[in-house]
């Protein structure tokens, strides 16, 4: 591969990240409840009445072209789009903390959308740089195909990010709730009491259960909601453990103490884990950096003696 072919596609691709990054931005904007209260604020505070026009032209670029084209990409794209495949994108974005209020037809099209700007990039590119039209087309395709994947590597590393934040504050968020149960409050009170002092993705996630207890769902039923959004197996043997207290009636504040110290003891357990992986995580950069380095302090003196006195050449 030619030294020019490989600046092309490097261009194409940082060019093609950039405008996936900005399409993200331009995509990410206020809530609809924000959005409103903007918009009325705005109309109450002009002195002369405005039309609905004006109204419209005032809202930035984001949300008047590019919100608009990506929601019709999205609904072409999830006509074509397996039922099935739609489910299992739902899913991940609820394990993600359902990033901007994206749906899965949404993403979809972000993923299209992505995939054709990279591939588009990388031919005019290449077309630009006379390059063969069959060989245009291969690197078109691969670079396309690696950016319909970025948003899923994206989303990927967004769930593991959001799992791994919900299982370093579940033992604290326990105890917080053993203490509030003991002093007396209600499981449903304790959980508000977490969501006040912590702003975190558990107690986003123990809000979201609050209000959807408050609005007439079923605790039990709020719970296991809230487990499955996050599929965390600690959180899930935590819901069940509560479930079923309040099934058989069993003190829910001794259910929380003993869940307390047990996942106090798996937080002890993964820190020792992680510790004992350190020297051969270590062993790489050892190897390849810091070896070397030691080798050539200390044989590159005499190295450079050997070579001032010709020692070798004595030898042979």
């Amino acid at each position: 591969m030619s030294t020019q072919l490989l600046l092309i596609i490097g261009l194409a691709l940082a060019m093609g990240l950039g405008a996936i990054i900005l399409i993200i931005v331009g995509v990410r904007g206020p809530s609809t409840a924000e959005q409103v209260e903007a918009r009325l604020a705005e109309y109450g505070s002009r002195a002369q009445p405005v039309t609905l026009e004006e109204l419209e032209l005032s809202q930035p670029f984001s949300q008047r072209i590019i919100k608009p084209m990506l929601g019709g990409l999205a609904r072409f794209v999830a006509r074509f789009t397996p039922q099935q495949s739609l489910e299992a994108t739902r899913h991940k974005l609820e394990l993600a903390g359902r990033p901007n209020n994206w749906g899965p037809a949404e993403f979809w099209g972000i993923r299209a959308l992505a995939g054709v700007l990279m591939a588009a990039l990388v031919f005019l590119l290449m077309s630009m740089s006379r390059q063969p039209l069959r060989q245009s087309l291969m690197y078109s395709g691969l670079v396309g195909a690696l950016g319909f994947y970025l948003p899923t590597a994206w989303l990927g590393s967004k769930i593991k990010r959001r799992q791994e934040d919900v299982v370093r504050n579940l033992p604290d968020a326990l105890d917080l709730l053993t203490i509030c149960v003991e002093a007396g409050l209600g499981f449903d009170a304790a959980m508000s009491k977490v969501t006040e002092k912590w702003d975190n993705e558990l107690s986003r996630a123990f809000e979201r259960a609050n209000r959807e207890i408050r609005l007439g769902k079923l605790r039990r039923e709020a719970l296991r909601d809230m487990a499955d959004s996050i599929g965390v197996p600690d959180l899930s043997s935590f819901v069940a453990a509560v479930i079923q207290a309040e099934q058989l009636g069993v003190s829910i504040a001794k259910v929380l103490r003993i869940q307390s110290e047990q996942m106090r003891i798996k937080r002890r357990q993964r820190a020792e884990e992680q510790a004992r992986k350190a020297p051969v995580k270590m062993m790489i950069p050892l190897i390849l950096l810091i070896f070397p380095s030691i080798y050539i302090i200390l044989l590159g003196p005499a190295l450079l003696l050997v070579v001032d006195t010709d020692v070798l050449g004595s030898i042979f």
